[in-house]
C-alpha cells in the first residue's frame, strides 16, 4: 500500500490531510487537523454507547479507517432538533483560514468513503456531504452528495442555488457504491458564475462510477462569508420506517486551495 500522507495543517499553502491513525483519539485527531471543535455527533442523546466517530481497522485499505455511526433511536441532532440526525466534520468559523472556500476561490477535496452493503436511505434527505454556506442565506446547503430511495435506490449529486431552488445534477445507482471503498475527487470554484466538478472512483481498481463538471453554475449564497465542507452523515427522521443503523466509513480527506491540489 502507498504511504499514507501526515496529518496536519498548515498555513504555508499546502494541501491538508486527516488520515485514520488508530493511535489518537479521534475527536482529538479530527480537531488538531479541522480546527476548534469540528465535530457535531448525537452523543448528547446517546452517552450510553459512547463516541460515534470511532477508528477501526479495516483490511481492504490495510489500515484505520474513520466510522461514522447512526442509530435510528435514540440519535438526533445535537439534542437541538430532533426530526432529524447528524453525525459530521466540518471546517468553520475557528478553522484556519486555508480550510475556508472565499468568493471567487477554487478549493479541491479528496476522500475515500464506504457505504454497507443494502444501505437504506429514505425517500427524505440523507447527505453523506455537503458544501455548505456561512452567513447569509445558509440555512440550505449549496451541494449534497445523496443517497436517495426510489426504483432504484440512487446517490445524487445536488446544487441548491442562490434563490433557493433544488436541482439534481446526476446521479448513480446506489448500489454501485455499496459495499466497496470509493474515492471522490471534488473540485469548486465559488461565484455565481462558478465552476464544479465530481469524479467517483471504485477505490484499487479505479472504475470511474460517476464524472460530472459545470462551467457555469450558481455556487454562492447571498451574503455568504465562506463556504465550508461536511462529511459524515445528517438524515431525516421523517420515514423512519425506511431506515436503519448504519455504519459510514470516511478515511483519507484531503483539503486545499488555489493552486494547491489534492492529486
Amino acid at each position: 500500500m502507498p504511504e499514507e500522507p501526515a496529518n496536519g495543517t498548515s498555513d504555508s499553502g499546502q494541501a491538508v490531510h486527516l488520515v485514520a491513525d488508530g493511535l489518537i483519539d479521534t475527536y482529538t485527531l479530527i480537531s488538531s487537523v479541522l480546527g476548534g471543535n469540528p465535530i457535531e455527533t448525537p452523543d448528547c442523546a446517546h452517552p450510553d454507547f459512547g463516541p460515534h466517530i470511532t477508528q477501526e481497522w479495516d483490511d481492504d485499505l490495510g489500515k484505520h479507517s474513520f466510522v461514522f455511526h447512526i442509530h435510528v433511536t435514540p440519535d438526533d441532532d445535537r439534542c437541538k432538533t430532533f426530526d432529524r440526525q447528524r453525525n459530521e466534520i466540518k471546517t468553520y468559523d475557528k478553522s484556519q483560514e486555508y480550510l475556508k472556500g472565499f468568493l471567487g476561490e477554487t478549493v479541491t477535496y479528496r476522500w475515500r468513503f464506504k457505504l454497507d452493503a443494502g444501505f437504506q436511505p429514505s425517500s427524505n434527505f440523507t447527505h453523506i456531504h455537503q458544501l455548505k454556506a456561512v452567513g447569509g442565506d445558509d440555512s440550505s446547503p449549496l451541494m449534497t452528495l445523496t443517497p436517495r430511495a426510489g426504483t432504484p435506490d440512487k446517490i445524487e449529486v445536488s446544487l441548491r442555488d442562490s434563490a433557493d431552488v433544488r436541482t439534481v445534477l446526476t446521479t448513480i445507482p446506489l448500489e454501485s457504491v455499496e459495499g466497496v471503498w470509493v474515492e471522490v475527487y471534488e473540485r469548486a470554484t465559488f461565484g455565481h458564475e462558478g465552476r464544479y466538478a465530481i469524479k467517483i472512483r471504485t477505490f484499487g481498481t479505479g472504475e470511474l462510477l460517476l464524472d460530472y463538471e459545470e462551467l457555469d453554475i450558481d455556487l454562492w449564497r447571498v451574503g455568504a462569508e465562506f463556504v465550508r465542507p461536511k462529511w459524515g452523515i445528517y438524515r431525516s427522521l421523517d420515514s423512519q420506517e425506511y431506515l436503519r443503523d448504519e455504519q459510514v466509513r470516511f478515511d483519507r480527506f484531503c483539503l486545499a486551495k488555489g493552486d494547491d491540489d489534492c492529486q
